[in-house]
């Protein structure tokens, strides 16, 4: 039976079905919610239930040791570095790609999307024995060239959708008003990519900030706050500090997200576009 339809006119979900959908977030959700909780945690063992008590004392603890803040200032450092080169790379593909044809152009979109749908692993592991041809030293840059792998697709994505929906009649009214390639770029297409560069921008920087299969191959000596992570799940004794950290990496992660979210909500139509 069919439920009845919305002030909106679209129908509404069957209440089963919505029950499922909670659920499945709560489900999702629940063990961030604890980790959350135990950060503030009195008591120094794992889980203790129920909490003992509130203190903010292991996120001075935290803040204060040494390969804590080395590892945050490697992943903040790594994610610029792998933003910068995703901008970079991501709009130049898209505004070849966005609305020229030519050989191999089905390819090469292929060849962008790759990193980012095949398994981290594969990734990690063409990436290891490409440097490992090349002679490189593991270390920051191969970290960052690794990350830039992957958040080229998520810069090229927005890119390419924003610029084949803007008509191409303000490029041509542009060129036909006497203004060069560069200019038109500044003063045309710049301004209408503007949100799509910042959005894809903030989704790769948080991409980068967290991942850890690709970095696990490229990072050498180096240790991430994700590999940080990883390491303390042996050391029972620094679970809280373990807590603390996790919820800075979820907060670094997500609050980018979420402003993506906010700067790409609405921005459907395009200046010029008529809709």
């Amino acid at each position: 039976m069919r439920s009845e339809d919305t002030a909106s006119g679209a129908p509404r979900a069957p209440r089963w079905l919505a029950v499922l959908a909670w659920g499945g977030l709560v489900f999702l959700h629940f063990p961030i919610v604890v980790v959350c909780l135990y950060a503030f945690n009195t008591e120094e063992s794992a889980f203790s239930f129920p909490l003992q008590g509130f203190t903010l004392r292991w996120f001075r603890i935290a803040l204060e040791r040494e390969d804590v803040l080395a590892a945050i200032l490697l992943s903040l450092r790594v994610a610029a570095a792998a933003t910068v080169l995703a901008l970079v790379l991501g709009s130049l593909a898209a505004l070849v790609l966005a609305r020229r044809q030519f050989f191999g152009r089905e390819a090469l979109t292929l060849m962008f999307a790759l990193p980012i749908a095949l398994p981290g692993i594969i990734t990690g592991i063409a990436l290891l024995s490409a440097f490992r041809l090349a002679g490189t030293s593991l270390g920051f840059w191969t970290i960052a060239a690794g990350h830039g792998t992957f958040c080229l697709v998520v810069v090229y994505n927005n890119v390419v959708a924003r610029l084949r929906r803007m008509p191409h009649t303000l490029v041509e009214a542009s060129m036909d008003l006497g203004a060069d390639g560069l200019q038109t770029f500044r003063y045309v297409l710049l301004p209408q990519m503007a949100t799509a560069l910042l959005a894809g921008g903030i989704l790769a920087f948080a991409l980068s900030f967290d991942e850890i299969i690709v970095t696990t191959f490229t990072a050498g000596h180096e240790r991430t706050l994700p590999i940080w992570l990883l390491n303390q799940l042996g050391r029972p004794r620094d679970v809280p500090v373990t807590n603390v950290v996790a919820m800075i990496v979820m907060f670094v992660t997500a609050v980018p997200l979420l402003l993506a979210w906010r700067l790409t909500r609405g921005t459907e139509q395009v200046a010029g576009s008529g809709k």
